[in-house]
Formats: C-alpha cells, sequence, structure tokens
C-alpha cells in the first residue's frame, strides 16, 4: 500500500521545493590562499576520453558519414563512410561502405573499399570482399578474402589523408 507521505507526494505541499539543494554563495579566497584546483570543466578540456561508436545487434543504419570516431563497433548491420583509428564488426554484424581506418578486426562480414594502415585482422568467422588495402594481415583459418587486394607500403599510408583515403574532400 502506497503513502501518501512516500515517494508520490503532490508538488503543490511545498515539500518538492523544500528536497532542493539551493545554491550557496561561493565565499571569496584569502589574500594568502593557495591557488584553487582547476575547476571540472578546465580538467576536461584536457582529458579526451574515446570517442566509440556501437551499433548494437538489430540495429540498422544507413547513409552515415561518421567522423571523429576512435573505434567503431559494429554488431547490426551499417552502410556508411568512417575514417577512424580501430573498426570492429562483430560475428554478425555487416558493414558496407567506405572505410579507412588503423587497425580493423572483423568477425562478420565487410563489403566494401577497406583501407588499413597498420592491421587488418579476419577472424574464422569473417568475410570480407571488394577493395582490400593494408599494410598488414592476419587471416584465420575458415576466413573469407576476395576482390582487389593489395599492400600499402609504408609511405602510401603516410603520405594520403584519411579524409581522401574515404573519398571526403
Amino acid at each position: 500500500m502506497l503513502q501518501k507521505d512516500g515517494f508520490f507526494r503532490r508538488r503543490d505541499e511545498g515539500l518538492f521545493r523544500q528536497n532542493q539543494p539551493t545554491a550557496a554563495p561561493t565565499p571569496a579566497p584569502a589574500a594568502n590562499a593557495a591557488p584553487a584546483s582547476p575547476s571540472y570543466a578546465e580538467t576536461k578540456v584536457d582529458e579526451r576520453k574515446e570517442a566509440k561508436l556501437v551499433v548494437g545487434p538489430d540495429i540498422k543504419m544507413k547513409g552515415a558519414e561518421i567522423s571523429d570516431c576512435d573505434t567503431l563497433v559494429v554488431e547490426g548491420r551499417m552502410e556508411a563512410t568512417l575514417d577512424s583509428r580501430v573498426l570492429e564488426i562483430a560475428q554478425h554484424g555487416v558493414f558496407q561502405g567506405t572505410i579507412a581506418v588503423d587497425n580493423a578486426e572483423i568477425h562478420g562480414r565487410f563489403e566494401g573499399e577497406l583501407t588499413v594502415r597498420k592491421q587488418l585482422v579476419i577472424q574464422g568467422t569473417g568475410k570480407v570482399s571488394g577493395k582490400i588495402r593494408y599494410a598488414k594481415i592476419k587471416i584465420e583459418e575458415g576466413a573469407e578474402l576476395s576482390g582487389e587486394v593489395s599492400t600499402l607500403d609504408k609511405s602510401q599510408a603516410a603520405s594520403v589523408s584519411p579524409a581522401r583515403r574515404v573519398g571526403v574532400a
């Protein structure tokens, strides 16, 4: 049985406002006091966390251009253009489109143009097709790789800007 005094009290009783915190005035620092520590906002600017996008299972995303993403994890189905540091395609994930990444690990399916500046790993359940360029590659037994496959030499990986690799000016 619910009580009137509990969670469901009416706001017009004035009790709701009594529980709200009020802003207290901040005291002025003393003349000989040590400098204050940086505020939360100031430290957040310096500490950039990884920008990670996860396309979950049963999610379908089409026609996206993804930028400023450090890691993309595809568990659903995605059609996009991407320049990132890391691409992970889960076992049931599907990616169609154009990608330029530092590292890619593929358990699911990729179709399109893939440029991997460092290492491409295709797991045993992975299927990769299209125009594939990589610096280093690791392919597990059972994986499938088809299409135009070539290696990137160090000058190619460093000389072309990431935006140009994915066809974005």
